[in-house]
């Protein structure tokens, strides 16, 4: 059975990069000013700004947070920045860190960005061999205790940090927060460009970084609508392919991320944790890219940063502290602000499956309750086409801003379902639940396609709907077609993102596909149809998992 933690809820943040940076900067003064060390303990912890040259002679600017009032050698964490931060970014949860546990603290701003030398290789084999060095440099110029080493890092950081202990055996313990695994799934799902996330990695480089040559190829190719110097880069900065490294090292591996995580979607998270051997734990509740542990990063009181501390605590100092007896897999509902619940793996947070077949949807938007019947026995043998090129009233949100709006004000990406134009859009509804029920786990979809052009991208949502129409979108998935044959059928099995969901009392679930979404480059065009089917082989459905 799943057991059930009351966690504090975390502060509210704001989204825009200008605005985040001026607030962190101020929340890392306040933290490192005004947080004492535990009275009883008497431990402190001094701050040093140092240049740390790296493997090719390359300057890495670095602030080393040591402990004081405690005999060494200590445990030793180093951090790497997130993507267009500096090293200020941790000070605060550093600060934390080596007063109340007595960690050696090194955080850096990596290769290319603010102050340190070098431009930006997107985690490449530099970055890796800079984060090396560091751990070399504390070694030799700190009381670091080389069998107690741990990596951390948000975003960037926490991508660097895996890639980093898988060809570094020295790390015995990660802790990654809203970073990646597989950089291509990431970036490009289903074969769809995540334009959003693109042009916000792209601009803040140009912002605060100098941008390598690895990365100017890639964004030359790119604005020119070619997207394989992105994918020919990938295998080497995804963990995912370095993940039998990690298993070999042992190392104790931490994740946390946020359900709506725009930029590193959690499906792909979900996906590594399930590959991963060794000691390990996932914690997924409301959020965006980044927005569950930037205050936590600052110093502030976090429930995201605690369990950092509990998993380094274990791993490196070796305490007892129950890391390693309770279940390593802890969600929280994206809606409501509910609970954690904890599981023994990913798996076990669905208890069960409902398969829903979809019938052939209407064009009539007064009857939105039956447009499209959601039942349990196959319906096939029906066409329905659609119009593409023009959005309708779905859509997935905004990165950065829509999945802040859940986590702190539980204000979903909504929907009015009786709006969706039915010329443009499949819309299916389901019978209501009376007693509500609890989304949990991974849904899939299979549809039937026949598109009317070579390259076609259409978009499923899955949305709780209230007796009125309102609906909140629970998961969804983007699909281009590509190199298909005009006027040939094609069917398609894919996952949504994963979600754990309340639906209330009343309220039903509806199933939404058209063929554009401002999140993503839509290659739909106006002027072109693409029909959805039911075929006898394949009849249309999805699956939706319960707990």
């Amino acid at each position: 059975m799943p057991s059930q933690t009351p966690r504090p809820s975390p502060p509210l943040r704001r989204p825009a990069l200008v605005r985040l940076l001026s607030g962190l900067a101020a929340a890392v003064l306040a933290a490192v000013l005004l947080t004492p060390a535990p009275a009883a303990a008497a431990i402190g912890s001094e701050i040093r700004y140092v240049t740390i040259t790296s493997h090719d002679g390359t300057e890495i600017k670095a602030k080393v947070i040591t402990p004081t009032g405690v005999e060494g050698p200590h445990p030793l964490l180093v951090m790497p920045s997130a993507w267009a931060t500096p090293h200020l970014l941790y000070v605060g949860a550093g600060a934390r860190l080596a007063q109340e546990s007595g960690y050696q603290v090194v955080t850096y701003s990596s290769r290319g960005f603010w102050d340190s030398g070098g431009a930006i290789e997107v985690a490449g084999p530099e970055d890796r061999a800079d984060a090396s060095a560091v751990i070399d440099w504390a070694l030799e110029n700190t009381d670091s205790d080389p069998e107690r080493i741990g990596m951390a890092g948000i975003s960037y950081g926490g991508g660097i940090s895996l890639l980093t202990a898988a060809e570094d055996d020295r790390i015995k313990a990660v802790a990654s927060l809203s970073g990646w695994a597989d950089l291509r799934e990431s970036l490009y799902p289903n074969e769809t460009v995540d334009v959003q996330s693109a042009e916000l990695l792209l601009g803040a480089a140009a912002l605060t970084g100098r941008k390598g040559e690895t990365l100017q190829n890639v964004e030359r190719a790119y604005r020119r609508g070619d997207i394989q110097p992105a994918l020919d880069m990938a295998p080497d900065r995804s963990a995912a392919t370095k993940v039998d490294r990690l298993n070999a090292n042992g190392t104790a591996v931490m994740m946390a991320h946020g359900w709506n995580d725009g930029m590193f979607p959690v499906g792909h998270i979900t996906d590594f944790y399930g590959e991963l051997t060794g000691p390990k734990r996932l914690m997924i509740a409301p959020g965006d890219h980044a927005t569950q542990e930037i205050f936590g990063a600052a110093g502030l009181p976090d429930e995201i940063w605690a369990g950092v501390g509990d998993w380094f605590d274990h791993h490196l100092k070796g305490e007892d502290n129950g890391v390693d007896t309770a279940d390593p897999v802890m969600v929280k509902p994206n809606n409501g602000r509910g609970t954690w619940t904890s599981y023994p793996d990913w798996e076990s947070v669905t208890g069960g499956e409902q398969t829903f077949y979809l019938g052939e949807p209407s064009t009539d938007w007064a009857r939105w309750q039956n447009s499209g019947a959601m039942g349990a026995d196959p319906d096939t043998g029906w066409d329905y086409r659609v119009r593409t090129g023009i959005g309708t009233t779905a859509e997935s949100g905004t990165v950065m801003l829509s999945g802040a709006l859940q986590q702190f004000f539980d204000v979903p990406t909504g929907v009015l379902l009786p709006t969706v134009d039915r010329y443009r859009a499949g819309v299916w509804t389901s019978p209501a639940y009376p007693d509500g029920a609890r989304v949990a786990g991974t849904p899939e979809a299979t549809f039937t396609f026949t598109p009317t052009a070579s390259t076609q991208s259409v978009f499923v949502y899955l949305y709780a709907i209230d007796a009125g129409g309102r609906g909140a979108l629970l998961s969804h998935a983007p699909y281009t077609l590509r190199d298909a044959s005009p006027g040939a059928p094609v069917t398609v099995t894919t996952e949504l993102s994963p979600v754990v969901w309340d639906v209330p009392a009343g309220h039903r679930l509806s199933v939404v596909v058209d063929t554009r979404d401002l999140r993503y480059d839509s290659k739909s065009t106006i002027g072109n149809r693409v029909t959805v089917s039911s075929p006898e082989a394949e009849p249309t459905r999805v699956t939706i998992p319960f707990s």
